[in-house]
């Protein structure tokens, strides 16, 4: 009787073990993960890169990358995919089916999305911004170049739509917009009257206005007029503008780690990265006797400045 006691104790007492350890598995254990879903039509080395660090950020989760040619028609993936795309031809594939699963849309201006959204948000999607925001540029200008109030902005008929809120930016910073329209980038006179009227040009992220066939006449009459150039992105300070605001790779990752972390149904429509850098070109600002930018500082200023949601 002694002996069944003791063997019934013992047997207890590892099934109440192994209850506790499926306990603790069960704790320690993600509550759940996701099929995450990269695609792009360019399977590049940075493209492979990004998805890469994307995986080791969210090793719970199944984070795949497929090019954009493989995959079937939006509405066939599963339904609970989280889908990324990293480039405008997954948008223009994702646009053609008003069914298929929630899906955040990377490398994408609001020049871009203007030109193939117009002003709607199609549901289940959610537009993530590459351009600078522009209520940031223009604190960064109040950062670096505290006595320019005139802010001259060239306009196409592509970026025109961006005044308005340009405007609305300024006003409470007491700065002004003096936009000029540049719709021949052959013709240098409106760049000349802009300039005569400016204490800073703003770039717009305009590649019609700001490409590689119009930097150096920009750049070289920003010189010439000793008239800084901000923006309109990182890449256009090592061509040559004073300074720019940008996001890069851990920046984005960060904001993807936020949102996959959510309930898609919970996901902004359009959204910039909370997390960014500054960028300024040293020769730049000593050819315009101007104060090198020290960008950790601002970039810090301009993040204790910003209001977050």
């Amino acid at each position: 009787m002694a002996n069944q006691s003791r063997t019934t104790y013992f047997s207890f007492a590892r099934l109440w073990q192994r209850a506790l350890l499926l306990i603790g598995l069960l704790l320690t254990a993600p509550a759940w993960s996701a099929n995450i879903l990269l695609t792009a039509a360019e399977d590049s080395v940075g493209v492979q890169d990004f998805a890469q660090a994307l995986a080791r950020q969210r090793p719970a989760d199944q984070v795949t990358f497929t090019p954009l040619k493989d995959l079937p028609a939006p509405h066939q993936l599963p339904a609970d995919t989280r889908l990324i795309l990293l480039d405008l031809p997954g948008l223009d594939w994702r646009l053609q089916d008003a069914d298929g699963p929630p899906t955040l849309v990377l490398r994408i201006s609001r020049l871009q999305a203007r030109q193939r959204l117009g002003t709607r948000l199609p549901a289940h999607i959610s537009l993530l911004w590459s351009d600078p925001p522009l209520d940031r540029q223009l604190r960064l200008i109040t950062g670096i170049l505290p006595q320019a109030r005139r802010i001259g902005v060239l306009y196409g008929s592509d970026s025109e739509f961006l005044l308005r809120e340009l405007s609305q930016y300024a006003a409470p910073l007491g700065l002004q917009i003096v936009p000029q329209l540049w719709n021949n980038i052959n013709d240098s006179r409106p760049l000349q009257s802009l300039f005569r009227t400016s204490d800073v040009l703003l770039g717009l992220d305009d590649p019609q206005l700001y490409n590689p066939k119009t930097a150096k006449n920009l750049l070289l009459s920003s010189y010439a007029q000793q008239l800084p150039l901000v923006g309109p992105n990182a890449g256009f300070v090592k061509a040559g503008s004073l300074a720019s605001t940008y996001s890069d790779q851990t920046d984005w990752l960060g904001v993807l780690d936020r949102l996959l972390d959510r309930p898609p149904a919970s996901w902004p429509r359009t959204l910039y990265p909370h997390h960014f850098k500054v960028v300024g070109n040293p020769q730049v600002a000593r050819s315009l006797g101007i104060e090198q930018v020290d960008e950790s500082n601002v970039a810090a200023r301009l993040a204790e400045g910003e209001k977050r949601p």
